[in-house]
Parts: C-alpha cells; sequence; structure tokens
C-alpha cells in the first residue's frame, strides 16, 4: 500500500460510521508519520468531521487528543424534537476545534456530503460555512435534530453516501478508509459491510475493531491504537482488487506512542 501511495498523488475519503472517527484519526496520524499526505480530503458524518478538522489545520495528534478526551456530557444537550439531542454543544465544540471558518481558508480542498431531506439525495458541499456544513454530515437520524442549510434540512452524509466520495471525481485517485459496519440490524451480506468499488481507488479496510458509541466512549481509545497499529501494517501489505484488509485484532505492543498525543 505504501508504493501505492507513493506512485502519484491521492484524496483520502473518509467513509460514514457512526463513532468511527477514533478509527479515522488514527490513520492520518500515520499518514502523517508517514509523510504520506492527501493533495484532497472528502468524507461522510465521521468521516467529515475527521476530514474537516484535518484539512482546517488540526494537526492529527491534536484532533486525536482532542477525541481522547470527549466525555458523554461534551455533546450530550437532550431536547424536545426530531431527534435526542439539540446538537448546539457538539456545534460549540467543533466550532472551537477548527481553527478556520470556511472550506476556503482550508490548507487542503476539501469536500463533506450530507443528506438533503427534501429532495431525497445527497449534496456535497466545498465552499462557504465549515463548521455548519461538517456538523450537518454529523447529524445522525434520530440522535440529533435535523440541522438547516440555506433554508433546508439536512441529515448524516452516511444515509446516501456512507462512502464519502460523493465529492470526488470519478477516476480520482483515492485511499478510502472504510469502516465496516458492526450494526446489529445489518446482515452479513449488507452493502454497508463493502467497501465502494470504483477506478483508482485503494480501499483500507480494518476488520474487528471495537464498536464505540455515546455509551461506549471508552471504547475510542483501543480502537484508536488498535487502528493505529493496524495501519502501520497495512502499509506493508499488497493492494488486491483494489483492497487491503488487515484485522484489528492483533494488539499493539504498547499504549499510545510518542507523538500520538
Amino acid at each position: 500500500m505504501r508504493q501505492w501511495l507513493t506512485e502519484r498523488p491521492f484524496s483520502l475519503a473518509l467513509s460514514s460510521g457512526f463513532f468511527g472517527f477514533f478509527a479515522h484519526a488514527a490513520v492520518v496520524t500515520v499518514l502523517e508519520d508517514e509523510g504520506l499526505l492527501p493533495c484532497r480530503l472528502s468524507g461522510s458524518s465521521a468521516g467529515a468531521l475527521v476530514a474537516g478538522a484535518w484539512a482546517a489545520g488540526v494537526e492529527g495528534a491534536q484532533l486525536s487528543q482532542e477525541l481522547l478526551r470527549l466525555r458523554r456530557e461534551d455533546f450530550w444537550d437532550p431536547s424536545p424534537g426530531l431527534g435526542l439531542l439539540r446538537g448546539e454543544l457538539f456545534r460549540a465544540r467543533l466550532a472551537a476545534l477548527l481553527p478556520v471558518h470556511a472550506f476556503e481558508a482550508c490548507r487542503i480542498p476539501l469536500s463533506v456530503s450530507v443528506y438533503d431531506v427534501f429532495s431525497a439525495k445527497t449534496r456535497v458541499l466545498d465552499r462557504g460555512p465549515l463548521a455548519p456544513a461538517v456538523q450537518a454530515s454529523c447529524t445522525v437520524p434520530f440522535l440529533f435534530h435535523p440541522r438547516w442549510l440555506e433554508g433546508r434540512p439536512v441529515l448524516d452524509g452516511g444515509i446516501a453516501d456512507r462512502p464519502g466520495v460523493a465529492g470526488l471525481l470519478p477516476g480520482t485517485r483515492v485511499l478510502h478508509h472504510h469502516l465496516a459496519s458492526r450494526s446489529p440490524w445489518r446482515s452479513a451480506s449488507s452493502a454497508a459491510l463493502q467497501p465502494p468499488r470504483r477506478t483508482s481507488l485503494c480501499a483500507l479496510v480494518i476488520d474487528e475493531l471495537p464498536r464505540v458509541g455515546p455509551f461506549r466512549l471508552g471504547q475510542g481509545r483501543l480502537a484508536f491504537e488498535l487502528a493505529r497499529a493496524a495501519t502501520r501494517r497495512a502499509l506493508g501489505r499488497p493492494v488486491r482488487d483494489g483492497i487491503v484488509r488487515v484485522s484489528a485484532t492483533q494488539p499493539p505492543t504498547s499504549g499510545l506512542a510518542a507523538g500520538d498525543g
């Protein structure tokens, strides 16, 4: 995979996957360490959060530290509405994290996907205010109240663009970090469990990562450590049929290494 990444410039796409931002953050820290930096970023939901922060200038170590400090009370603001949480605590925390306020000010071109409720289609955002776009892409149905952008209600970008690649032109060289779904309501044959197939795309799939959620945030550190170790192993693995698949079940040799935050 390392050879594939060094051959020509590539974009990085980060998939939707509930609280999978711990694993996404682990992947970007390894890419930073190795000097394998993308020329463009895209993402949906958890992927939009990490891609947006990284594109805005938040280094991998800082982002990882921020996520590993996360507690449920930092974003838990229940309120009556079309979702459990208002999302105002999340909005404030996101705005404080991002060092720039607009897509145009990002250090790397970025696109994020949201789901437009009125059209029932994915909408790609790549200009204008950054924090509202990232928050909208993370608006998990029934967990958060819907967000409104330009007078239209929007929800989680992973609803119709789970891979987070809608903002990338066909034929673009893409490293795609695919968060394999472990949702109990999805069958083993579900399309959500399969990485996307498109020309010039290399999908990194890390199997058996622990499931993280608002009541399982303690698993976030383990998911980060396992994903970081697995990504390092993946760099030396062959790309077969557009996929590099590694298991997270091999435990890391130690805790967070120096520079991990």
